[in-house]
């Protein structure tokens, strides 16, 4: 059965699910969707953008005690008054609040890596619960009760079986348009944080604004469906927004998949049945009332984190999977636009007496270099030579102590990589980067970032489609000129290592640039597949692309370079033709170990 085909029963059987289940299993429904929408956001923010949060639960107390004090307090002030009593005039307001909210905690959270962030989201998601229970007009720890019904369209959703629907078509709208972003340009931005910032800010991707905007809709998922619990329970008090919950909601995202957008609804389905399912049947087995379902159910989690790491919905997905079809080629669509390339002999890179210390160590010490439009140039030497140092420098990536380096005559010391990238520069890495859970081919479209426009919002409705369409048409051009087109679809982690420089190769050439910077390209390919490389290499040089490539295998180099510059204790000693270098007594010395 195809994938629109579940979904259509999905809802089918959803529709009849309040008319034949009895209150109290369309409660445990209700429940289920609200606690899916906010897994959802876990979901963008974990699982696909790789940074944990504990306090999603604060977002929904947020979007809760908005509404409910909107429509409850009587004597609002003069600038609230036009949203009082309306439980949808309070849904905007507490989006608002939320984003105001979600924007000021991004900022500062974001920054932090490792460790530091889960322990940021802590913070704050404590600091919001209290301010809660704390605050007079918030009703305490009391809370705020007899929240008005929400109406629509002159039906009063006083009853769960009533509420329930909306729930539900809020939930299926959210995951649609979540799918939507992840399938999209801004999506895959999002999806390659998980690559490492360096290779998605050198690809072209704003990191950050990338972190914040997954963020954002986390927290407006959350406060969203607080808003519907608020008018769901008629009543808010503090409890259920607090580290708890919010530790529940990743065990959510954990069981379903936390990759995985359909996973958040499973997720949360599994937790909240079994956890009604164990309050219900342990106190018989163990004769006495008790937590025993926390300590069963952690025990429960820890063992399918060990048996199945990666939640219960990639397992029955790639079952599905494997009846599906081969999926076509991207279909022929206009080509992008391509920038104008320097002339062939044109200076393009230069190196100004670079000098980089970290320390007391100089890793590299007035080095200077030049490249031309239409030359390749082989940066070589033994290792810690400071190859990797200069590299680095020269693609944004680090910034010089002293010098200068210049980028078709502009100075690009301190500008970050993806505005580099942006002049014409694309890179690839010593040790691959790429998404290996994400096809051949949209490994390829990142590289192809900077080349379109697509924002999130017109992601969130696929309206983006004819761009969408060009991207992924440029991804099988560049793969298929590389030698990778019968692998699109394939996943990249299943490549072997050798295919997977070449797809970074690919992905570095969908960015359209005029300097090709590679870093040990031929590391290990097999001799036809360097073959093909050099002859790739060959022809992008004639067409006046300039490439600097660090490479040890010589055999490789000799027969492929037009200049080589060598390298030994930051150093540059030597700079020549393949020929001269050869018979260098430096280079013999320092390089090839000949005395």
């Amino acid at each position: 059965m195809k994938p629109r085909h579940l979904t259509l029963a999905f809802i089918a059987v959803m529709g009849l699910a309040p008319l034949l289940l009895p209150t109290f299993q369309v409660t445990l429904l209700n429940y289920i969707g609200l606690y899916a929408l906010v897994v959802l956001g876990l979901v963008l923010l974990t699982g696909v953008g790789g940074m944990t949060s504990f306090g999603q639960a604060a977002f929904v107390g947020l979007g809760a005690y908005t509404s409910a004090y909107l429509t409850t307090t009587e004597q609002l002030p003069a600038w609230l008054a036009w949203a009082g009593g309306s439980p949808w005039l309070a849904l905007l307001v507490g989006l608002v609040l939320t984003a105001v909210v979600a924007i000021a905690l991004g900022a500062m959270t974001l920054k932090l890596s490792g460790h530091y962030l889960p322990l940021g989201t802590i913070a704050w998601g404590l600091s919001l619960y209290y301010l809660f229970g704390n605050l007079e007009g918030l009703g305490g720890q009391t809370g705020i009760s007899d929240l008005p019904a929400i109406s629509l369209f002159g039906l009063v959703l006083d009853k769960g079986e009533k509420i329930f629907y909306l729930i539900w078509a809020v939930l299926l709208v959210a995951i649609v348009i979540t799918q939507n972003l992840l399938d999209s340009r801004q999506g895959r931005a999002i999806r390659a944080l998980k690559g490492g910032q360096v290779m998605a800010e050198s690809m072209g991707v704003n990191t950050f604004r990338a972190k914040l905007v997954i963020f954002l809709v986390s927290a407006l998922f959350a406060a969203v469906s607080g808003w519907l619990y608020a008018h769901t329970q008629r009543f808010v008090n503090p409890t259920p927004f607090g580290l708890h919950m919010g530790i529940d909601y990743l065990f959510m995202a954990l069981i379903g998949g936390v990759g995985s957008v359909w996973g958040a609804l499973l997720g949360a389905g599994v937790l909240t049945l079994l956890k009604q399912w164990l309050q219900d049947w342990l106190p018989l087995v163990m004769g006495s009332q008790g937590n025993y379902e926390t300590i069963v159910f952690g025990l429960l989690v820890i063992l399918m984190m060990q048996r199945m790491p990666g939640g219960l919905w990639p397992l029955l997905a790639r079952r599905f999977a494997q009846s599906r079809p081969p999926r076509p080629a991207p279909p022929e669509a206009e080509a992008l636009a391509r920038r104008t390339q320097p002339a062939k002999g044109e200076l393009i890179l230069e190196a100004r007496q670079v000098t980089r210390c970290f320390g007391g160590l100089v890793a590299n010490n007035a080095m200077n270099l030049s490249l031309h439009a239409g030359e390749i140039l082989a940066l070589i030497g033994p290792n810690g030579a400071g190859k990797s140092t200069l590299f680095n420098q020269l693609s944004g990536v680090d910034i010089p102590t002293s010098g200068d380096v210049l980028f078709l005559g502009q100075r690009i010391n301190g500008i970050p990589s993806r505005h580099i990238a942006r002049l014409g520069m694309s890179r690839t890495f010593q040790h691959v980067k790429l998404l290996p859970s994400m096809t051949v081919l949209e490994n390829v479209a990142i590289g192809a970032h900077l080349r379109a426009q697509g924002g999130v919002l017109s992601s969130f409705a696929h309206l983006e489609r004819s761009e969408e369409a060009r991207l992924l048409a440029e991804a099988r051009r560049q793969l298929e000129r590389v030698g990778l087109g019968e692998h699109l679809y394939e996943e990249a982690g299943a490549l072997a290592l050798g295919q997977q420089r070449i797809l970074e190769i690919a992905r570095a050439l969908c960015a359209d640039p005029c300097l090709l910077l590679l870093d040990e390209p031929a590391a290990g390919l097999r001799h036809k597949e360097k073959q093909e490389l050099a002859a790739l290499l060959g022809r992008l040089r004639d067409e006046g692309m300039a490439i600097l490539l660090v490479e040890h295998d010589m055999d490789f180099v000799m027969g492929l370079v037009d200049r080589i510059t060598v390298m030994e204790f930051g150093q540059k000693i030597a700079e020549g033709l393949p020929e001269t270098i050869q018979s260098d007594p430096a280079v013999l010395q320092a390089y090839l170990g000949v005395e």
